[in-house]
């Protein structure tokens, strides 16, 4: 039997980075879903003030595993 996975967006957002963006999206999604498998990032923006990068946002997908009920 295969597995399944369900798959949820979510948005990022770091003052530091992109990397700090996704992982605290990562971070935050684990502290209510179990089974973690993966992440895509699907988008990267940030916004600008004063000719500097204040705020990085990165789109994602997490996916995590799903108990298929042994069927």
């Amino acid at each position: 039997m295969g597995k399944v996975a369900k798959v949820i967006e979510l948005v990022g957002e770091s003052s530091s980075s992109w990397q700090d963006a996704m992982e605290d999206a990562v971070r935050e999604a684990n502290k209510t879903m179990e089974n973690i498998t993966g992440v895509e990032v699907t988008n990267w923006t940030a916004t600008v003030a004063g000719g500097k990068v204040n705020e990085y946002k990165v789109d994602v997908k997490i996916a995590f595993g799903v108990d298929s009920g042994g069927r």
